[in-house]
């Protein structure tokens, strides 16, 4: 199916790893991202590759800028949302930036999923794909805004693969642990089975090909939320405070 793929955090870490991954000849990306100048670089470098890319600098906390500039991408066949904030760190989170980091991290990316169904259902289909993390299925208590709006966007994602479904539109949820890039780099503890940017991309394209409906990856992190879910509630309560 002909179509621009749209990825939205391309700016950097995952979101250019994705970017580059699929740049090729006869491919036309979307590229959006808060940072014009690195933006601009992992265009180029998509270019180099021969894909025609075309880029849009957005700050996507702005939230009322969202729907017109979809309107502008009426022909998105693949949608990797992927733009995020982090949330992990020794302190509380101030609560302005917990807002901001809901609207980036669960309103931003849900209302852009919603609003992409039915222009691809119109054009005969479409696959969406929504970046989570493996922290949604932990009560960390450093993190509680982001494990809070990753645990809200993999329900969501399970409900919009339902009603997309027989609209003829896939949605995949990617619930990825650690990956070696900036935001990673500020994560609070030890950084266990951390994969390059490259290999998640490789990962995450395979799984939106397959319409796979949740991918955990690395495979341990499904062990360890069955795990998870084994524990009483004071256990967890322990566990996680040390």
């Amino acid at each position: 199916m002909q179509g621009t793929i749209l990825i939205t955090g391309a700016s950097s870490g995952l979101g250019a790893a994705l970017s580059r991954h699929y740049a090729a000849p006869g491919v036309t990306l979307s590229l959006w991202g808060r940072d014009e100048t690195r933006l601009g670089a992992v265009a180029d470098e998509c270019r180099a590759k021969g894909a025609d890319v075309r880029t849009r600098q957005l700050d996507l906390a702005e939230t009322d800028k969202l729907l017109p500039a979809l309107a502008e991408e009426p022909d998105i066949t693949l949608a990797i949302l992927n733009a995020a904030l982090g949330g992990g760190g020794a302190t509380d989170n101030p609560a302005g930036y917990v807002l901001r980091l809901s609207l980036v991290n669960y309103a931003a990316t849900t209302t852009m999923a919603a609003a992409l169904v039915p222009p691809m259902a119109a054009r005969g289909g479409g696959q969406i794909v929504l970046i989570g993390s493996v922290a949604s299925f932990f009560p960390l208590p450093f993190a509680a805004a982001y494990c809070g709006a990753k645990a809200g966007l993999m329900r969501f994602a399970q409900c919009l693969r339902l009603h997309a479904a027989p609209r003829g539109v896939g949605v995949t949820m990617v619930s990825p642990g650690f990956i070696d890039t900036p935001m990673s780099a500020h994560a609070s503890g030890k950084r266990a089975w951390m994969i390059s940017p490259e290999e998640a991309a490789r990962r995450i394209a395979k799984a939106a090909t397959r319409n796979q409906p949740h991918l955990v990856t690395p495979f341990v992190f499904r062990v360890l939320r069955v795990l998870n879910t084994l524990l009483p509630e004071r256990a967890q309560g322990l566990l996680y405070r040390r």
